[in-house]
Protein backbone atom coordinates (compact mmCIF):
# COMPACT_ATOMS: atom_id res chain seq x y z
CA UNK A 1 0.00 0.00 0.00
CA UNK A 2 1.37 3.54 -0.72
CA UNK A 3 2.26 6.10 2.34
CA UNK A 4 -0.57 8.77 2.55
CA UNK A 5 -0.70 12.08 3.91
CA UNK A 6 -3.82 13.35 6.04
CA UNK A 7 -3.89 16.09 3.72
CA UNK A 8 -5.80 16.58 0.11
CA UNK A 9 -8.79 18.47 -1.56
CA UNK A 10 -10.83 17.29 -4.47
CA UNK A 11 -13.71 18.17 -6.45
CA UNK A 12 -16.32 16.48 -8.42
CA UNK A 13 -19.55 17.75 -10.11
CA UNK A 14 -22.11 16.04 -12.27
CA UNK A 15 -26.05 16.30 -13.77
CA UNK A 16 -28.87 14.08 -12.90
CA UNK A 17 -31.70 14.97 -14.58
CA UNK A 18 -32.79 18.51 -14.01
CA UNK A 19 -30.52 18.42 -10.85
CA UNK A 20 -27.00 19.44 -10.60
CA UNK A 21 -24.44 18.58 -7.81
CA UNK A 22 -21.32 18.86 -6.57
CA UNK A 23 -19.06 17.41 -4.16
CA UNK A 24 -16.30 19.37 -2.42
CA UNK A 25 -13.77 17.41 0.36
CA UNK A 26 -10.93 18.96 2.25
CA UNK A 27 -8.90 16.40 4.40
CA UNK A 28 -6.69 17.96 7.16
CA UNK A 29 -4.12 16.24 9.83
CA UNK A 30 -6.56 14.05 12.74
CA UNK A 31 -5.62 11.81 15.49
CA UNK A 32 -8.54 9.59 14.09
CA UNK A 33 -10.92 10.11 11.20
CA UNK A 34 -13.71 12.98 11.93
CA UNK A 35 -15.87 13.04 9.45
CA UNK A 36 -17.79 16.87 9.36
CA UNK A 37 -20.67 17.11 7.16
CA UNK A 38 -22.64 19.48 4.86
CA UNK A 39 -26.03 18.34 3.67
CA UNK A 40 -28.83 19.95 1.61
CA UNK A 41 -32.08 20.15 3.63
CA UNK A 42 -34.23 17.19 2.68
CA UNK A 43 -31.08 15.10 1.79
CA UNK A 44 -29.83 13.65 5.86
CA UNK A 45 -31.18 10.72 4.63
CA UNK A 46 -27.84 9.97 2.66
CA UNK A 47 -25.35 10.82 5.86
CA UNK A 48 -25.44 6.73 6.94
CA UNK A 49 -24.18 5.97 3.45
CA UNK A 50 -21.49 8.72 3.17
CA UNK A 51 -19.99 7.97 6.72
CA UNK A 52 -19.96 4.67 5.20
CA UNK A 53 -18.26 4.68 2.20
CA UNK A 54 -15.42 7.69 3.59
CA UNK A 55 -14.84 5.03 6.32
CA UNK A 56 -13.87 2.52 3.82
CA UNK A 57 -11.72 5.15 1.96
CA UNK A 58 -9.57 6.13 4.60
CA UNK A 59 -8.53 5.65 8.39
CA UNK A 60 -7.36 8.88 9.66
CA UNK A 61 -7.92 12.78 8.99
CA UNK A 62 -10.29 15.77 9.80
CA UNK A 63 -12.31 15.68 6.71
CA UNK A 64 -15.07 17.61 5.40
CA UNK A 65 -17.46 17.07 2.94
CA UNK A 66 -19.79 19.66 1.62
CA UNK A 67 -22.72 18.55 -1.21
CA UNK A 68 -24.35 21.08 -3.08
CA UNK A 69 -27.29 20.89 -4.98
CA UNK A 70 -29.31 22.72 -7.63
CA UNK A 71 -32.19 22.87 -10.04
CA UNK A 72 -30.93 23.41 -14.06
CA UNK A 73 -34.69 24.01 -14.44
CA UNK A 74 -37.92 24.62 -12.50
CA UNK A 75 -41.18 22.77 -13.14
CA UNK A 76 -44.23 24.23 -12.07
CA UNK A 77 -47.53 22.56 -11.71
CA UNK A 78 -50.76 24.05 -10.75
CA UNK A 79 -52.82 22.44 -7.80
CA UNK A 80 -56.64 23.46 -6.94
CA UNK A 81 -58.06 23.44 -3.56
CA UNK A 82 -60.51 21.27 -3.53
CA UNK A 83 -62.09 22.78 -0.91
CA UNK A 84 -61.70 26.56 -1.52
CA UNK A 85 -63.01 25.37 -4.91
CA UNK A 86 -66.19 23.50 -3.35
CA UNK A 87 -66.58 26.57 -1.31
CA UNK A 88 -66.99 29.14 -4.49
CA UNK A 89 -69.37 26.60 -6.15
CA UNK A 90 -71.56 26.51 -2.94
CA UNK A 91 -71.75 30.39 -2.78
CA UNK A 92 -72.40 30.72 -6.46
CA UNK A 93 -75.15 28.77 -5.82
CA UNK A 94 -76.52 30.20 -2.90
CA UNK A 95 -76.82 33.66 -4.65
CA UNK A 96 -78.50 32.34 -7.40
CA UNK A 97 -80.98 34.71 -8.85
CA UNK A 98 -79.37 37.25 -6.70
CA UNK A 99 -76.27 37.62 -8.75
CA UNK A 100 -75.59 37.31 -12.47
CA UNK A 101 -76.00 33.90 -13.58
CA UNK A 102 -73.02 33.74 -16.28
CA UNK A 103 -70.86 30.55 -16.05
CA UNK A 104 -67.56 31.30 -13.55
CA UNK A 105 -64.35 32.23 -16.30
CA UNK A 106 -61.26 30.93 -15.68
CA UNK A 107 -59.48 33.93 -15.08
CA UNK A 108 -61.98 34.60 -12.31
CA UNK A 109 -61.24 31.55 -10.68
CA UNK A 110 -57.19 32.21 -10.93
CA UNK A 111 -57.95 35.83 -9.01
CA UNK A 112 -59.71 33.92 -6.41
CA UNK A 113 -56.45 33.90 -3.59
CA UNK A 114 -56.09 30.36 -2.67
CA UNK A 115 -58.15 28.53 -5.48
CA UNK A 116 -55.35 27.54 -7.07
CA UNK A 117 -51.23 27.22 -6.10
CA UNK A 118 -48.16 26.32 -7.95
CA UNK A 119 -45.86 24.50 -6.84
CA UNK A 120 -42.35 22.94 -8.21
CA UNK A 121 -43.05 19.51 -9.92
CA UNK A 122 -42.40 16.48 -7.42
CA UNK A 123 -40.15 14.02 -8.65
CA UNK A 124 -41.21 10.10 -8.68
CA UNK A 125 -39.86 8.08 -6.24
CA UNK A 126 -37.34 6.11 -8.98
CA UNK A 127 -36.33 9.91 -10.08
CA UNK A 128 -35.06 10.67 -6.51
CA UNK A 129 -33.45 7.31 -6.39
CA UNK A 130 -31.24 7.35 -9.42
CA UNK A 131 -29.79 10.94 -8.26
CA UNK A 132 -28.94 9.97 -5.00
CA UNK A 133 -27.47 7.33 -6.79
CA UNK A 134 -25.72 9.42 -8.79
CA UNK A 135 -24.77 11.76 -5.94
CA UNK A 136 -22.93 8.78 -4.08
CA UNK A 137 -21.44 7.68 -6.96
CA UNK A 138 -19.70 11.14 -7.54
CA UNK A 139 -18.98 10.98 -3.63
CA UNK A 140 -16.78 7.94 -4.42
CA UNK A 141 -15.27 9.22 -7.54
CA UNK A 142 -14.33 12.45 -5.60
CA UNK A 143 -12.68 10.40 -2.80
CA UNK A 144 -10.67 8.14 -4.81
CA UNK A 145 -9.18 11.74 -6.26
CA UNK A 146 -8.55 13.00 -2.93
CA UNK A 147 -6.75 9.29 -2.01
CA UNK A 148 -4.44 10.08 -4.89
CA UNK A 149 -3.41 13.54 -3.58
CA UNK A 150 -3.05 12.17 -0.48
CA UNK A 151 -0.66 9.37 -1.71
CA UNK A 152 0.80 11.78 -4.27
CA UNK A 153 1.71 14.05 -0.84
CA UNK A 154 2.78 10.45 1.00
CA UNK A 155 5.64 9.48 -1.96
CA UNK A 156 6.72 13.03 -1.08
CA UNK A 157 7.02 12.65 2.17
CA UNK A 158 8.24 8.73 2.66
CA UNK A 159 11.53 10.49 0.82
CA UNK A 160 11.77 12.91 3.27
CA UNK A 161 11.39 10.62 6.33
CA UNK A 162 14.00 8.11 4.75
CA UNK A 163 16.10 10.96 4.62
CA UNK A 164 15.75 11.41 8.00
CA UNK A 165 16.63 7.55 8.81
CA UNK A 166 19.50 7.62 6.83
CA UNK A 167 20.90 10.48 8.79
CA UNK A 168 19.68 8.81 12.26
CA UNK A 169 21.60 5.59 10.95
CA UNK A 170 25.01 7.80 9.97
CA UNK A 171 25.26 9.56 13.32
CA UNK A 172 24.20 6.18 14.78
CA UNK A 173 27.71 5.39 12.82
CA UNK A 174 29.43 7.61 13.84
CA UNK A 175 28.97 7.64 17.94
CA UNK A 176 29.51 3.44 17.59
CA UNK A 177 32.73 4.34 15.68
CA UNK A 178 33.54 7.06 18.28
CA UNK A 179 37.17 6.83 19.27
CA UNK A 180 35.91 7.46 22.79
CA UNK A 181 34.57 4.05 23.07
CA UNK A 182 37.26 2.29 22.34
CA UNK A 183 38.22 -0.18 25.32
CA UNK A 184 42.09 1.22 25.32
CA UNK A 185 40.84 5.31 25.46
CA UNK A 186 38.05 3.66 28.29
CA UNK A 187 40.76 2.07 30.11
CA UNK A 188 43.02 4.93 29.95
CA UNK A 189 40.68 7.83 30.96
CA UNK A 190 39.71 5.54 34.34
CA UNK A 191 43.65 5.06 35.09
CA UNK A 192 44.15 8.59 34.77
CA UNK A 193 41.10 9.27 37.20
CA UNK A 194 42.34 6.97 39.61
CA UNK A 195 45.49 7.85 39.62
CA UNK A 196 44.26 11.47 40.27
CA UNK A 197 41.95 10.17 43.04
CA UNK A 198 44.92 8.50 44.57
CA UNK A 199 47.61 11.10 43.68
CA UNK A 200 48.59 12.38 47.77
CA UNK A 201 45.73 9.87 49.61
CA UNK A 202 46.88 6.94 50.68
CA UNK A 203 43.61 6.59 52.20
CA UNK A 204 41.94 5.32 49.59
CA UNK A 205 41.48 1.57 48.78
CA UNK A 206 43.06 1.16 45.29
CA UNK A 207 41.22 -2.37 44.91
CA UNK A 208 37.61 -0.20 45.52
CA UNK A 209 38.17 2.86 43.54
CA UNK A 210 38.82 0.34 40.44
CA UNK A 211 35.73 -1.45 41.19
CA UNK A 212 33.44 1.60 41.39
CA UNK A 213 35.46 3.09 37.75
CA UNK A 214 34.69 -0.27 36.29
CA UNK A 215 30.86 -0.12 37.56
CA UNK A 216 30.81 3.68 36.28
CA UNK A 217 32.09 2.98 32.80
CA UNK A 218 29.55 -0.24 32.54
CA UNK A 219 26.56 2.47 33.34
CA UNK A 220 28.32 4.96 30.99
CA UNK A 221 28.52 2.19 28.10
CA UNK A 222 26.00 3.30 25.06
CA UNK A 223 25.96 -0.49 23.35
CA UNK A 224 22.47 -0.54 24.13
CA UNK A 225 21.39 2.74 23.26
CA UNK A 226 23.33 1.62 19.41
CA UNK A 227 21.68 -1.23 18.99
CA UNK A 228 18.34 -0.08 19.96
CA UNK A 229 18.74 2.95 17.25
CA UNK A 230 19.78 0.63 14.88
CA UNK A 231 16.49 -2.19 15.39
CA UNK A 232 14.64 1.09 14.97
CA UNK A 233 15.80 2.47 12.07
CA UNK A 234 15.30 -1.33 10.60
CA UNK A 235 11.90 -1.25 11.53
CA UNK A 236 11.23 2.76 10.24
CA UNK A 237 12.76 2.18 7.15
CA UNK A 238 10.52 -0.92 6.75
CA UNK A 239 7.25 0.24 7.41
CA UNK A 240 7.68 3.61 5.49
CA UNK A 241 8.60 0.93 2.28
CA UNK A 242 5.70 -1.05 2.89
CA UNK A 243 3.51 2.25 3.09
CA UNK A 244 -0.45 2.29 4.37
CA UNK A 245 -1.69 3.58 7.41
CA UNK A 246 1.36 3.27 9.58
CA UNK A 247 1.52 7.19 10.54
CA UNK A 248 0.79 6.27 14.59
CA UNK A 249 3.29 3.75 14.43
CA UNK A 250 5.62 5.57 13.29
CA UNK A 251 5.65 8.68 15.42
CA UNK A 252 5.92 5.65 18.30
CA UNK A 253 9.41 4.97 16.80
CA UNK A 254 9.89 8.59 17.00
CA UNK A 255 9.11 8.59 20.70
CA UNK A 256 12.00 5.63 21.25
CA UNK A 257 14.23 7.29 18.85
CA UNK A 258 14.33 10.20 21.25
CA UNK A 259 14.62 8.05 24.41
CA UNK A 260 17.41 6.78 23.26
CA UNK A 261 19.34 9.73 22.07
CA UNK A 262 18.50 11.41 25.26
CA UNK A 263 19.87 8.76 27.10
CA UNK A 264 23.19 8.69 24.71
CA UNK A 265 23.53 12.37 25.60
CA UNK A 266 22.85 11.90 29.70
CA UNK A 267 25.54 9.00 29.45
CA UNK A 268 28.04 10.67 27.07
CA UNK A 269 31.60 11.52 28.14
CA UNK A 270 33.12 12.47 25.01
CA UNK A 271 32.38 16.12 23.25
CA UNK A 272 32.17 14.28 19.60
CA UNK A 273 29.41 11.76 21.19
CA UNK A 274 27.44 14.60 22.81
CA UNK A 275 27.28 17.11 19.58
CA UNK A 276 26.31 13.77 17.40
CA UNK A 277 23.27 12.64 19.68
CA UNK A 278 22.36 16.71 19.80
CA UNK A 279 22.34 16.54 16.33
CA UNK A 280 20.22 13.26 16.20
CA UNK A 281 18.28 15.36 18.82
CA UNK A 282 17.08 17.32 15.98
CA UNK A 283 17.03 15.05 13.36
CA UNK A 284 14.29 12.97 15.67
CA UNK A 285 12.64 16.08 16.01
CA UNK A 286 12.04 16.98 12.07
CA UNK A 287 11.11 13.22 12.34
CA UNK A 288 8.95 13.36 13.82
CA UNK A 289 7.25 16.90 12.64
CA UNK A 290 6.69 15.21 9.51
CA UNK A 291 5.10 11.97 10.67
CA UNK A 292 2.31 13.37 11.91
CA UNK A 293 1.05 14.33 8.73
CA UNK A 294 0.77 10.78 7.52
CA UNK A 295 -2.69 8.42 7.88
Amino acid sequence: MALQSMTGFARREGTTGRWRWAWELRSVNGKGLDLRLRLPPGLERLETDVRRIAGENFSRGNLQATLSLTTGESQLEAVLNQDAFAAVLAMRDKLEGLIDPAPLRLDTLLSIRGLVDFRETQDSEETVAARDAEILSGLKAALSDLRIMREQEGAALARVLLGHVATVEALTSTIEADPSRSPHEIAARLSAQVALLMDGTGALDRDRLHAEAALLATKADLREEIDRLKAHVAAARDLVTKGGPVGRKLDFLAQEFNRESNTICSKSNASAVTAAGIELKVVIDQFREQVQNLE
